[in-house]
């Protein structure tokens, strides 16, 4: 076996040479970012929370609370992510036996009553909020609509992105349960 037969890394100066692929960001859909900055401040939530409870001896109670609903948001608008790429959870041991147009509108279906979910539950968050009214958070006195109102961006969001991936899918003739090693990015 030739040691030198593989890339080459390290330059005739001694020093190691490697160039990294350019980061695209233009292709991040906005749900992201939200979903990013939700994350972030999660983090800085649970820094302040740690901090005031190991160093200073006192924690802050509204932490606790705040960090619960960052994290509603981060899993709610993230899951959208999950819906454009469409890697949530699935099975698809019985598309193997079953026939191809059986298969297909069997995908379909799932399809639909993915665009079903998604959209009945932004209804629902939107009755959920109006019954809500004016009930506020238990530490901070802030309206529990703003934790409902980013599940329902969320949800939203799935419902949009669920309707884009079955365009897709209606679009190139199958879905990813039918052909599970194509993925959403094989437009």
């Amino acid at each position: 076996m030739d040691i030198d037969a593989g890339p080459k890394v390290m330059g005739d100066d001694g020093e190691f040479h490697a160039v990294d692929e350019a980061i695209d960001l233009s292709k991040t859909p906005p749900e992201a970012w939200v979903s990013v900055l939700l994350f972030w401040a999660l983090a800085g939530v649970v820094f302040t929370q740690f901090f005031t409870r190991y160093f200073l001896n006192n924690s802050a109670s509204w932490t606790e609370e705040i960090a619960r609903y960052l994290l509603i948001g981060v899993v709610f608008v993230g899951a959208s992510i999950g819906v454009a790429k469409n890697n949530h959870i699935q099975v698809d041991l019985l598309y193997r036996y079953v026939p191809a147009k059986m298969g297909r509108v069997m995908a379909i279906a799932v399809d639909w009553i993915r665009i079903a979910f998604f959209a009945s539950m932004t209804y629902f968050t939107v009755l959920m909020m109006q019954k809500m009214g004016n009930y506020q958070m238990t530490i901070v006195d802030l309206p529990m609509n703003i934790v409902y109102g980013v599940v329902l961006f969320g949800f939203a969001a799935m419902a949009v992105r669920s309707v884009w991936v079955a365009k897709v899918h209606w679009q190139r003739g199958y879905t990813v349960l039918e052909r599970p090693e194509s993925h959403m990015e094989d437009r």
